[in-house]
């Protein structure tokens, strides 16, 4: 059986109905790209625990690893969530969430900084000189920029690595950890 040729018109309106839904389903991808953007740089606090190196009494073996973070963003709303039920290098994973001054107590091992500008330099300078791993996500500044700072290039999501930091930190990284990072600062 032939099929009739379609009219004008409804060539038309069939295009437009496939450009609308192609145009919906590009707003939808650009809508979740920043959530899986946070979902990934929230896993990755945990993550990078492999590739750095704690001085054996700040990280004892059966000890649980300490995230904590300071200052709220869409990061560290999914922390708990993607670390539930982790572990790393066979640390059980905890979270703490707090201000920077609360922290003091918290035996951070890792420490994410939601937070901009003045109150982000405080919370790392208060760190600075303990084996703290800092984090950062974008940070405009240099002194407001951890360990790892976090950015995303290509809508993915890549970090820069300041081993001066890490070394003030008495932290060492490892070059598989240092050979994926954008930038690396090097070793006074």
């Amino acid at each position: 059986m032939r099929q009739k040729p379609r009219s004008a018109g409804g060539v038309l309106r069939w295009l437009l109905v496939v450009a609308a839904w192609s145009a919906l389903a590009a707003a939808l991808a650009r809508a979740q790209a920043p959530a899986v953007e946070y979902a990934v740089k929230a896993t990755d606090l945990y993550k990078f625990v492999p590739f750095v190196e704690w001085p054996p009494e700040a990280l004892p073996p059966s000890d649980p690893l300490v995230i904590c973070v300071v200052g709220r963003d869409r990061v560290s709303d999914l922390v708990d969530e993607a670390v539930n039920g982790q572990t790393s290098a066979g640390h059980p994973i905890r979270v703490v969430h707090g201000q920077s001054g609360s922290l003091r107590d918290a035996h951070c091992n890792i420490l994410y900084v939601a937070l901009r500008g003045a109150a982000a330099v405080d919370a790392l300078d208060r760190v600075r000189g303990q084996p703290v791993l800092t984090v950062t996500d974008a940070a405009q500044e240099p002194r407001a920029a951890g360990v790892v700072n976090f950015v995303v290039i290509d809508n993915r999501v890549r970090f820069e690595i300041d081993q001066h930091a890490a070394a003030e930190n008495h932290l060492v990284i490892s070059s598989k950890l240092l050979s994926l990072a954008i930038r690396v600062t090097p070793r006074p």
